[in-house]
Protein backbone atom coordinates (compact mmCIF):
# COMPACT_ATOMS: atom_id res chain seq x y z
CA UNK A 1 0.00 0.00 0.00
CA UNK A 2 1.37 3.37 -1.07
CA UNK A 3 0.30 6.53 0.75
CA UNK A 4 0.92 10.21 0.21
CA UNK A 5 -0.34 13.64 -0.79
CA UNK A 6 -1.09 16.06 -3.57
CA UNK A 7 1.83 18.50 -3.51
CA UNK A 8 1.94 22.22 -4.16
CA UNK A 9 4.95 23.87 -5.72
CA UNK A 10 4.77 26.68 -3.15
CA UNK A 11 5.10 24.19 -0.32
CA UNK A 12 8.00 22.37 -1.94
CA UNK A 13 9.87 25.60 -2.70
CA UNK A 14 9.13 27.71 0.35
CA UNK A 15 8.87 25.49 3.44
CA UNK A 16 11.46 23.12 4.87
CA UNK A 17 8.83 21.88 7.35
CA UNK A 18 6.53 21.01 4.43
CA UNK A 19 9.33 19.23 2.59
CA UNK A 20 10.19 17.27 5.74
CA UNK A 21 6.60 16.09 6.22
CA UNK A 22 6.55 14.90 2.62
CA UNK A 23 9.89 13.11 2.98
CA UNK A 24 8.82 11.42 6.21
CA UNK A 25 5.23 10.48 5.35
CA UNK A 26 5.03 10.04 1.60
CA UNK A 27 5.63 7.00 -0.61
CA UNK A 28 3.57 8.37 -3.51
CA UNK A 29 2.68 11.90 -4.58
CA UNK A 30 0.73 13.79 -7.22
CA UNK A 31 0.95 17.39 -8.40
CA UNK A 32 -1.98 19.58 -7.42
CA UNK A 33 -1.74 21.65 -10.60
CA UNK A 34 1.69 21.46 -12.23
CA UNK A 35 0.75 18.72 -14.71
CA UNK A 36 -2.67 19.97 -15.79
CA UNK A 37 -3.29 21.42 -19.26
CA UNK A 38 -3.59 25.04 -18.13
CA UNK A 39 -0.25 25.33 -16.33
CA UNK A 40 1.54 23.21 -18.95
CA UNK A 41 0.24 24.99 -22.09
CA UNK A 42 0.68 28.78 -21.92
CA UNK A 43 0.34 28.92 -25.72
CA UNK A 44 -0.76 26.48 -28.43
CA UNK A 45 2.81 26.00 -29.64
CA UNK A 46 4.67 25.94 -26.32
CA UNK A 47 4.90 24.01 -23.06
CA UNK A 48 5.96 25.08 -19.56
CA UNK A 49 7.56 22.10 -17.83
CA UNK A 50 9.63 23.87 -15.14
CA UNK A 51 7.28 23.16 -12.21
CA UNK A 52 6.55 19.57 -13.20
CA UNK A 53 10.25 18.86 -13.78
CA UNK A 54 11.19 20.35 -10.42
CA UNK A 55 8.54 18.36 -8.58
CA UNK A 56 9.62 15.11 -10.20
CA UNK A 57 13.27 15.79 -9.34
CA UNK A 58 12.25 16.28 -5.70
CA UNK A 59 10.19 13.08 -5.51
CA UNK A 60 12.82 10.99 -7.24
CA UNK A 61 15.55 12.32 -4.94
CA UNK A 62 13.45 11.21 -1.97
CA UNK A 63 12.37 7.86 -3.47
CA UNK A 64 8.73 8.90 -3.70
CA UNK A 65 6.69 7.53 -6.57
CA UNK A 66 4.85 10.03 -8.73
CA UNK A 67 1.35 10.06 -10.22
CA UNK A 68 0.54 12.24 -13.21
CA UNK A 69 -2.65 14.31 -13.05
CA UNK A 70 -4.04 14.66 -15.68
CA UNK A 71 -3.92 14.18 -19.45
CA UNK A 72 -7.56 14.83 -20.41
CA UNK A 73 -10.08 16.91 -18.42
CA UNK A 74 -12.83 19.39 -19.18
CA UNK A 75 -11.57 21.93 -16.63
CA UNK A 76 -8.38 23.99 -16.34
CA UNK A 77 -7.93 24.06 -20.07
CA UNK A 78 -5.75 26.98 -21.22
CA UNK A 79 -7.39 30.25 -22.22
CA UNK A 80 -6.53 29.75 -25.89
CA UNK A 81 -8.29 26.39 -26.10
CA UNK A 82 -11.87 27.57 -26.65
CA UNK A 83 -10.90 29.84 -29.53
CA UNK A 84 -8.52 27.45 -31.24
CA UNK A 85 -9.90 23.93 -30.72
CA UNK A 86 -12.27 22.65 -33.40
CA UNK A 87 -13.72 19.39 -34.66
CA UNK A 88 -11.02 19.42 -37.29
CA UNK A 89 -8.04 19.65 -34.92
CA UNK A 90 -9.22 18.37 -31.52
CA UNK A 91 -7.96 14.82 -32.04
CA UNK A 92 -4.52 16.05 -32.95
CA UNK A 93 -4.49 18.53 -30.04
CA UNK A 94 -5.28 15.76 -27.58
CA UNK A 95 -2.90 13.15 -28.97
CA UNK A 96 -0.02 15.61 -29.40
CA UNK A 97 -0.43 16.80 -25.81
CA UNK A 98 -0.47 13.27 -24.41
CA UNK A 99 2.51 12.18 -26.51
CA UNK A 100 4.50 15.21 -25.44
CA UNK A 101 3.66 15.19 -21.73
CA UNK A 102 3.47 11.47 -20.98
CA UNK A 103 6.37 10.86 -23.34
CA UNK A 104 8.55 13.40 -21.53
CA UNK A 105 8.20 11.48 -18.26
CA UNK A 106 8.01 7.96 -19.70
CA UNK A 107 9.44 5.34 -17.37
CA UNK A 108 9.42 7.71 -14.38
CA UNK A 109 5.72 7.75 -13.43
CA UNK A 110 3.88 5.28 -11.23
CA UNK A 111 0.58 6.12 -12.95
CA UNK A 112 -1.32 8.71 -14.97
CA UNK A 113 -4.86 9.94 -14.56
CA UNK A 114 -5.47 9.68 -18.29
CA UNK A 115 -9.12 10.79 -18.34
CA UNK A 116 -10.60 12.72 -15.44
CA UNK A 117 -14.31 13.14 -14.61
CA UNK A 118 -15.94 12.17 -17.91
CA UNK A 119 -19.28 11.18 -16.31
CA UNK A 120 -22.04 13.69 -15.51
CA UNK A 121 -25.47 12.10 -15.08
CA UNK A 122 -27.33 15.42 -15.10
CA UNK A 123 -26.22 16.07 -18.69
CA UNK A 124 -28.85 13.54 -19.70
CA UNK A 125 -27.03 11.14 -22.01
CA UNK A 126 -27.98 7.46 -21.84
CA UNK A 127 -24.32 6.49 -21.39
CA UNK A 128 -23.81 9.06 -18.63
CA UNK A 129 -21.00 10.88 -20.43
CA UNK A 130 -20.41 14.53 -19.64
CA UNK A 131 -21.05 17.07 -22.40
CA UNK A 132 -17.44 18.18 -22.23
CA UNK A 133 -15.43 20.02 -24.89
CA UNK A 134 -13.70 16.73 -25.72
CA UNK A 135 -16.98 14.91 -26.26
CA UNK A 136 -18.37 17.75 -28.37
CA UNK A 137 -15.25 18.06 -30.54
CA UNK A 138 -14.16 14.42 -30.89
CA UNK A 139 -17.07 12.21 -29.90
CA UNK A 140 -17.36 9.48 -27.30
CA UNK A 141 -14.25 7.69 -28.55
CA UNK A 142 -12.06 10.49 -27.13
CA UNK A 143 -11.66 8.39 -23.98
CA UNK A 144 -10.38 5.39 -25.90
CA UNK A 145 -8.14 7.66 -27.96
CA UNK A 146 -6.61 9.16 -24.81
CA UNK A 147 -5.85 5.78 -23.23
CA UNK A 148 -4.36 4.27 -26.38
CA UNK A 149 -2.17 7.33 -26.92
CA UNK A 150 -1.02 7.30 -23.30
CA UNK A 151 0.00 3.64 -23.55
CA UNK A 152 2.04 4.38 -26.64
CA UNK A 153 3.71 7.35 -24.95
CA UNK A 154 4.53 5.57 -21.68
CA UNK A 155 4.20 1.76 -21.75
CA UNK A 156 5.21 1.38 -18.09
CA UNK A 157 2.84 3.77 -16.25
CA UNK A 158 -0.43 2.44 -14.84
CA UNK A 159 -3.22 4.12 -16.80
CA UNK A 160 -6.10 5.32 -14.65
CA UNK A 161 -9.64 6.58 -15.07
CA UNK A 162 -10.28 9.09 -12.25
CA UNK A 163 -13.75 10.11 -10.95
CA UNK A 164 -15.55 11.81 -8.05
CA UNK A 165 -19.00 11.41 -6.53
CA UNK A 166 -19.08 7.60 -6.48
CA UNK A 167 -18.27 6.91 -2.83
CA UNK A 168 -21.40 7.43 -0.74
CA UNK A 169 -24.58 5.49 -0.01
CA UNK A 170 -26.95 7.82 -1.89
CA UNK A 171 -29.07 7.34 -5.02
CA UNK A 172 -27.04 10.01 -6.84
CA UNK A 173 -23.73 8.30 -6.09
CA UNK A 174 -25.21 4.88 -6.94
CA UNK A 175 -26.37 6.14 -10.34
CA UNK A 176 -22.97 7.60 -11.07
CA UNK A 177 -21.20 4.39 -9.96
CA UNK A 178 -23.34 2.47 -12.43
CA UNK A 179 -22.40 4.85 -15.26
CA UNK A 180 -18.70 4.63 -14.41
CA UNK A 181 -18.91 0.84 -14.34
CA UNK A 182 -20.66 0.88 -17.73
CA UNK A 183 -17.77 2.93 -19.09
CA UNK A 184 -15.14 0.62 -17.56
CA UNK A 185 -16.81 -2.49 -18.96
CA UNK A 186 -17.03 -0.86 -22.40
CA UNK A 187 -13.33 -0.01 -22.30
CA UNK A 188 -12.47 -3.56 -21.27
CA UNK A 189 -14.63 -5.03 -24.04
CA UNK A 190 -12.75 -2.92 -26.58
CA UNK A 191 -9.35 -3.95 -25.14
CA UNK A 192 -8.53 -0.37 -24.23
CA UNK A 193 -5.35 -0.23 -22.13
CA UNK A 194 -6.66 0.74 -18.69
CA UNK A 195 -5.04 -0.53 -15.50
CA UNK A 196 -6.73 1.25 -12.61
CA UNK A 197 -9.63 3.33 -11.33
CA UNK A 198 -9.06 6.44 -9.26
CA UNK A 199 -11.79 7.05 -6.69
CA UNK A 200 -11.24 10.65 -5.68
CA UNK A 201 -12.74 10.19 -2.20
CA UNK A 202 -13.83 13.76 -1.45
CA UNK A 203 -15.80 12.74 1.63
CA UNK A 204 -18.17 14.58 3.94
CA UNK A 205 -18.57 14.36 7.72
CA UNK A 206 -21.96 14.20 9.37
CA UNK A 207 -24.72 11.75 10.19
CA UNK A 208 -26.23 11.84 6.69
CA UNK A 209 -23.05 10.67 4.97
CA UNK A 210 -22.41 6.92 4.89
CA UNK A 211 -19.93 4.74 3.04
CA UNK A 212 -20.50 1.02 2.75
CA UNK A 213 -22.12 -1.60 0.57
CA UNK A 214 -22.37 0.40 -2.66
CA UNK A 215 -18.68 1.24 -2.49
CA UNK A 216 -17.76 -2.35 -1.67
CA UNK A 217 -19.78 -3.64 -4.62
CA UNK A 218 -18.08 -1.17 -6.96
CA UNK A 219 -14.64 -2.22 -5.69
CA UNK A 220 -15.53 -5.88 -6.19
CA UNK A 221 -16.64 -5.19 -9.75
CA UNK A 222 -13.35 -3.38 -10.40
CA UNK A 223 -11.47 -6.40 -9.09
CA UNK A 224 -13.47 -8.66 -11.41
CA UNK A 225 -12.30 -6.45 -14.30
CA UNK A 226 -8.72 -6.86 -13.06
CA UNK A 227 -8.44 -3.16 -12.26
CA UNK A 228 -6.40 -1.75 -9.41
CA UNK A 229 -7.96 1.02 -7.34
CA UNK A 230 -6.33 4.22 -6.08
CA UNK A 231 -7.97 6.58 -3.57
CA UNK A 232 -6.64 9.65 -5.26
CA UNK A 233 -7.89 12.88 -3.63
CA UNK A 234 -9.05 12.14 -0.08
CA UNK A 235 -10.28 14.86 2.21
CA UNK A 236 -13.30 15.38 4.48
CA UNK A 237 -15.70 18.31 4.07
CA UNK A 238 -16.74 19.50 7.56
CA UNK A 239 -19.36 22.12 6.54
CA UNK A 240 -22.18 20.33 8.36
CA UNK A 241 -20.31 20.08 11.67
CA UNK A 242 -20.44 22.49 14.61
CA UNK A 243 -17.66 25.01 14.99
CA UNK A 244 -15.89 23.58 18.07
CA UNK A 245 -12.49 22.43 16.84
CA UNK A 246 -11.89 19.28 18.85
CA UNK A 247 -15.34 17.88 18.13
CA UNK A 248 -14.95 18.70 14.44
CA UNK A 249 -11.54 17.04 14.26
CA UNK A 250 -12.93 13.95 15.97
CA UNK A 251 -15.79 13.59 13.49
CA UNK A 252 -13.49 14.16 10.53
CA UNK A 253 -11.28 11.37 11.91
CA UNK A 254 -14.34 9.14 12.31
CA UNK A 255 -15.18 9.72 8.64
CA UNK A 256 -11.71 8.77 7.44
CA UNK A 257 -11.83 5.59 9.52
CA UNK A 258 -15.33 4.56 8.41
CA UNK A 259 -14.50 5.12 4.76
CA UNK A 260 -11.23 3.20 4.89
CA UNK A 261 -12.88 0.35 6.77
CA UNK A 262 -15.33 0.10 3.86
CA UNK A 263 -12.73 0.44 1.09
CA UNK A 264 -9.52 -1.25 2.15
CA UNK A 265 -10.74 -4.84 2.67
CA UNK A 266 -11.58 -5.10 -1.05
CA UNK A 267 -8.15 -6.44 -1.92
CA UNK A 268 -7.41 -4.13 -4.87
CA UNK A 269 -6.81 -0.71 -3.28
CA UNK A 270 -3.12 -0.08 -3.91
CA UNK A 271 -2.59 3.60 -3.13
CA UNK A 272 -4.11 6.36 -1.02
CA UNK A 273 -3.47 10.08 -1.38
CA UNK A 274 -5.01 13.08 0.37
CA UNK A 275 -5.67 16.22 -1.66
CA UNK A 276 -3.13 18.38 0.09
CA UNK A 277 -0.76 17.98 3.01
CA UNK A 278 -2.28 20.33 5.57
CA UNK A 279 -5.48 22.27 6.19
CA UNK A 280 -4.22 25.64 4.97
CA UNK A 281 -3.90 24.17 1.47
CA UNK A 282 -7.44 22.90 1.08
CA UNK A 283 -9.50 23.76 -2.00
CA UNK A 284 -12.67 23.45 0.09
CA UNK A 285 -12.35 26.93 1.62
CA UNK A 286 -12.64 28.40 -1.86
CA UNK A 287 -15.20 26.13 -3.52
CA UNK A 288 -17.15 24.68 -0.55
CA UNK A 289 -16.78 27.18 2.33
CA UNK A 290 -18.44 26.87 5.73
CA UNK A 291 -21.39 29.18 6.35
CA UNK A 292 -19.83 30.44 9.60
CA UNK A 293 -16.70 31.57 7.76
CA UNK A 294 -14.38 29.28 9.71
CA UNK A 295 -11.70 27.51 7.70
CA UNK A 296 -12.36 23.87 6.98
CA UNK A 297 -10.18 21.23 8.65
CA UNK A 298 -10.30 18.36 6.15
CA UNK A 299 -6.75 16.97 6.08
CA UNK A 300 -4.33 15.01 8.26
CA UNK A 301 -2.19 17.94 9.44
CA UNK A 302 -3.29 21.33 10.80
CA UNK A 303 -2.14 24.78 9.69
CA UNK A 304 1.08 24.34 11.68
CA UNK A 305 1.78 20.93 10.13
CA UNK A 306 0.90 19.12 13.36
CA UNK A 307 -0.82 15.73 13.02
CA UNK A 308 -4.53 15.66 13.84
CA UNK A 309 -6.72 12.76 15.02
CA UNK A 310 -7.40 11.89 11.37
CA UNK A 311 -3.71 11.11 10.93
CA UNK A 312 -3.62 8.43 13.64
CA UNK A 313 -6.92 6.92 12.45
CA UNK A 314 -5.71 6.70 8.86
CA UNK A 315 -2.40 5.22 9.99
CA UNK A 316 -4.22 2.58 12.05
CA UNK A 317 -6.36 1.65 9.04
CA UNK A 318 -3.30 1.28 6.83
CA UNK A 319 -1.62 -0.84 9.46
CA UNK A 320 -4.70 -3.02 9.70
CA UNK A 321 -4.99 -3.45 5.94
CA UNK A 322 -1.36 -3.08 4.81
CA UNK A 323 -1.91 -4.46 1.31
CA UNK A 324 -5.55 -3.52 0.75
CA UNK A 325 -6.74 -7.00 1.70
CA UNK A 326 -7.70 -9.04 4.75
CA UNK A 327 -6.90 -7.39 8.09
CA UNK A 328 -3.90 -8.50 10.09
Amino acid sequence: MLAGFALSMAGIRDSEAYRNIVREQCSIAVAENAMKWGPLRPAPDSYFFDDADELLRFTEANRIRMRGHNLCWHRQLPDWFAALASKQNARSLLTAHIRTVAGRYAGRMHSWDVVNESIQISDGRADGLRNSPWLSLIGEDYIELAFRTAREADPSALLTYNEYGIEAETPVHAQKRAAVMLLLRRLRQRNVPIDAVGIQSHLAAGASHRYGEGLRTFLRECRELNLEVFLTEMDVDDRELLAERNARDGMVADTYEAYLNAALPSGNVRALLTWGVYDRQTWLDHEEPRKDGLPQRPLLFDDELRPKPAYSRLLSSLQRYPSGGAPI
